[in-house]
């Protein structure tokens, strides 16, 4: 799972979270960007690249179950740096009531868990590479969703944006090789569920400032409960009978890689201007999907590799406009 990318990508879907919330002014420990951003494009490829190995490689599919999984033990590691180190001082700074709870919490966590579900269901019907390809369609449905909301007014530059996303995420699926109409819907939805979630987010919490890692502290616990509440609908007692069989080494070593992107994108808030942090998230799309081509064999063709370009464009546009 991909916790943050956003990208928190999602899981990757955590690390989303460096584009909507500020940094809390508490003073946290500072690296330099070139330290940061290397690590932080590790990390974040390697949760995507290591779920899908256990997804496809090791057959263990049980999307719901891995999810639920790496939130718990997110939950758990968030309290534990919250005593042992200043990393979350910033939650100091969140002053939460049952309202803000049950009005702002609880709906982003509703949509905060059904895009990590749907996002790492995806992994089993389509491939990395074309997965991150349908992933830069997220920019289109915040503005449509802002549009249709009248949360903000279309101008000439978004709708251009729009056109070259699109045209360009059209033309990667017309070039995949391995197209799943199953697996394309699923992660449709999982875009959906994620640009809600981030135009939620910028409607009921534009006010209060939580980096990467607060923001998992307060919705790893609330999301882990409404998984579980899915699993014995979705997956049963099959993920239980097969822990075995993967291993705990497996378990422990995939939610801590999880949990460390969400530590790096504390320390990636901050480390640059906005457009290098932008063509940071480009260049590590790229590589992951370089790199499924590398590890796991997904063929890309050229319209897709064309495609994806235009619809590239098309995010640096959005990234460094401010969306607006």
């Amino acid at each position: 799972m991909s916790l943050s990318d956003k990208d928190l990508e999602n899981q990757e879907n955590l690390t989303e979270g460096l584009h909507e919330s500020s940094a809390t002014a508490t003073t946290k420990p500072k690296l330099s960007a070139a330290t940061t951003i290397p690590v932080w494009i590790v990390l974040s490829s390697a949760v995507i690249i290591y779920n899908n190995y256990i997804y496809n490689t090791l057959n263990f599919k049980f999307p719901v179950f891995l999810v639920t999984w790496h939130l718990t033990f997110a939950a758990v590691g968030t309290r534990v740096l919250q005593r042992t180190t200043r990393l979350l001082d910033g939650a100091k700074e969140v002053h939460m009531t049952k309202e803000m709870f049950v009005k702002s919490i609880l709906p982003i966590g509703v949509l905060f868990s059904g895009s990590l579900i749907l996002s790492n269901t995806a992994y089993l019907y389509l491939s990395v590479s074309y997965i991150q390809m349908l992933k830069a369609f997220i920019p289109v449905a915040i503005l449509l969703i802002t549009w249709i909301a009248r949360i903000d007014e279309p101008n000439k530059k978004l709708l251009i944006i729009v056109l070259m996303i699109s045209s360009g995420v059209a033309l990667a699926s017309q070039g995949e090789l391995r197209f799943n109409l199953v697996g394309f819907l699923i992660q449709a939805a999982a875009v959906a569920f994620e640009a809600s979630r981030l135009v939620m987010i910028q409607v009921l919490l534009h006010n209060m400032k939580m980096d990467p890692l607060v923001s998992l502290h307060y919705y790893a616990p609330v999301c882990a409960g409404i998984n579980l509440l899915f699993i014995p609908f979705t997956e049963g007692m099959a993920p239980i009978y097969e822990l075995p069989r993967l291993g705990a080494a497996i378990l422990l070593s995939n939610a801590a890689v999880a949990f460390l992107l969400n530590v790096a994108a504390v320390f990636l808030v901050g480390v640059g201007s906005g457009l290098v942090l932008t063509l940071a998230g480009v260049f590590k799309d790229i590589l992951l999907i370089s790199g499924s081509v590398l590890i796991f064999g997904s063929p890309i063709t050229p319209l897709q590799v064309f495609g994806y370009s235009i619809a590239l464009g098309g995010l640096i546009l959005f990234k460094t406009s401010g969306g607006k």
